[in-house]
């Protein structure tokens, strides 16, 4: 789920900052995001040394974007639209072909969803929409939002007990506090 908000995060519509331009911030994210789950990763596209994609292209890049901007729709429309976003999940899923699996390691059950295919993108969109999926499926569609802050469009996931967070992070909450203590100070 993490990989999921990174991802859609990489993208900066409010300050036009975009850090999936190039094959090389590809292979950046995806280091910094190694496959899921205990063990090695299992697909045939890792390298099972280091877990690092094989020659990402510029495809992969083009579709890791697609993917992106799947994965930002529905952490941006879940609230609002619980039916939109998950015909997003759906179809996502369908295009990468995932595929659930029961894992066992070291006396640990998990649940992993992979693709059978060696596209980075497939792989990438079965864990970070199904995890989106989980989160909907165990605690609803408005855990998942956009930063209310009015200069920020991060997107996030809410695992908080009570499920009231309006922001991607404490900075961008203070902001907004300091911002409305402004306000009414000048409103008396």
């Amino acid at each position: 789920m993490e990989t999921a908000v990174d991802l859609a995060n990489t993208l900066r519509p409010i300050k036009g900052e975009d850090a999936l331009e190039t094959v090389e911030q590809l292979q950046g994210f995806l280091d910094d995001h190694p496959p899921a789950g205990p063990g090695e990763p299992s697909s045939s596209a890792t390298d099972r040394r280091t877990g690092r994609w094989r020659r990402l292209t510029r495809t992969d890049l083009t579709e890791v974007r697609a993917l992106r901007e799947t994965v930002r729709g529905v952490l941006e429309r879940a609230s609002t639209d619980a039916v939109g976003a998950a015909m997003l999940i759906n179809e996502g899923l369908r295009r990468s072909r995932a595929t659930p699996a029961l894992r066992h390691d070291h006396g640990r059950w998990w649940t992993e969803v992979t693709s059978d295919t060696d596209r980075c993108a497939a792989h990438l969109a079965a864990t970070t929409l199904s995890a989106l999926a989980s989160v909907i499926a165990a605690l609803g569609p408005t855990r998942l939002g956009v930063c209310a802050g009015p200069s920020c469009r991060a997107t996030f996931v809410d695992l908080s007990r009570n499920g009231s967070k309006q922001y991607c992070t404490r900075t961008c909450a203070h902001r907004a506090s300091v911002a409305a203590y402004r306000s009414r100070r000048s409103n008396s």
